[in-house]
């Protein structure tokens, strides 16, 4: 079965795009979670959606030095519109997700598992 890409993923699983919305035909891979940033830059991989609470702007740098396909925001954290025009510039699309880690990662799972 193919991959979904980011547009489908958003609205099936219902995160809002918060920035880079022309980049939505990225297929991700997998996913990671994790709030600390050098856990992510030594074990995440290219292609996959970040799932984190962060909202600083350095989360940003990290996903494009991982080529990341996506950052989702979890328990709807306001976001700064800097870390937005960041990611425009950076082309990384960032998403929200308005429940808790948790249940996000658990609703990525079950969607990217169910597509192999």
């Amino acid at each position: 079965m193919e991959k979904p890409n980011l547009k489908k993923l958003t609205e099936d699983l219902h995160f809002e795009c918060l920035a880079s919305k022309a980049l939505l035909d990225r297929i991700p891979q997998s996913a990671y979670v994790s709030d600390l940033l050098s856990d992510v830059m030594g074990k995440a991989q290219a292609d996959m959606i970040w799932v984190t609470s962060q909202v600083h702007k350095n989360i940003v740098a990290v996903a494009s030095l991982k080529e990341l396909s996506a950052i989702v925001i979890v328990n709807e954290r306001p976001v700064e519109k800097e870390l937005l025009e960041q990611a425009e510039n950076e082309e990384i699309v960032v998403l929200s997700s308005n429940l808790p880690a948790f249940e996000t990662v658990g609703k990525l799972y079950n969607y990217l598992d169910t597509r192999r």
